[in-house]
């Protein structure tokens, strides 16, 4: 859960005032020390990285309303201090997009960025405890750890805001009331939800004349749609880290400030 979509004039203003001065305090920092550590030439790979998480989370897998968020992999390669440059970036563009307003844009940062870095920490730790040859293992771990977390502050956010935020929030063929799943292909379930927000126009009509989830009652559809979107996220990065280690190693060990590895002279596994 990487970030929410609320529309302007929901949250009050000390929650999401909060989210900007926190957000904007963490960009000065990450600038800083970006520009110390000379990373101007790293430019271009934080460029596709932000893409790549931008239109991973405009597309939604809708019978279980997920997107893939492709956090862990932007942390595990970016490192902690770009990766907040990243999840700000992304932000602002989606909420452009309309996932949400320009209010909840700190939020959603502090929300992205964490789950960036919390990745990045938790898959470096796992791989000096596995091992090098088990880097699929580590990602997977380290990102079912990290969307397992960061819901818990989704959670906790909407405790903090209400249960205002928690209305209209799309279940895909999970039923709120009974937690049950239903036939995703009944009742125009089935929508792109691609660069435009348009799922939470049908989300509203689909929904109208329903009671507003309690915070109580949107924690059990989180915690029941999760997993299964952890499961899958955790596929996708074992897939994706694992195969940049064993083309490009000191991009996913190193991070993304790691110095370019001389050409090797052979075939394509370097071997003379």
């Amino acid at each position: 859960m990487s970030h929410i979509h609320i529309p302007d004039g929901v949250l009050p203003v000390w929650l999401w005032g909060a989210g900007w001065l926190v957000t904007l305090v963490a960009l000065t920092v990450a600038s800083r020390i970006s520009e110390r550590e000379s990373v101007r030439r790293k430019v271009p790979l934080l460029g596709v990285i932000s893409a790549l998480v931008l239109v991973a989370m405009s597309t939604e897998i809708v019978p279980i309303a997920y997107h893939v968020n492709l956090t862990v992999i932007a942390g595990a390669i970016l490192g902690p201090w770009m990766s907040i440059i990243s999840a700000f970036v992304v932000q602002v563009i989606l909420a452009l997009l309309g996932h949400g307003g320009v209010t909840v844009i700190g939020l959603n940062t502090i929300q992205t960025a964490t789950e960036m870095i919390l990745g990045w920490m938790l898959f470096r730790a796992l791989v000096r405890v596995l091992g090098r040859p088990r880097v699929r293992w580590a990602a997977a771990a380290a990102t079912v750890l990290t969307l397992a977390v960061t819901t818990t502050m989704l959670v906790g956010l909407v405790a903090l805001a209400g249960a205002g935020p928690a209305a209209m929030r799309e279940t895909g063929a999970l039923n709120p009331a009974t937690l049950r799943f239903g036939n995703p292909l009944d009742g125009g379930v089935v929508s792109v939800g691609l660069f435009g927000g348009g799922e939470h126009a049908a989300e509203e009509e689909s929904h109208a004349g329903e009671s507003p989830l309690s915070v109580t009652r949107f924690a059990a559809v989180v915690y029941t749609l999760g997993p299964i979107g952890w499961l899958l996220e955790a596929l996708v990065t074992a897939g994706v880290l694992g195969y940049v280690a064993r083309v490009r190693p000191s991009l996913v060990f190193e991070g993304g400030l790691a110095e370019a590895e001389p050409p090797h002279f052979g075939d394509e596994h370097g071997r003379h």
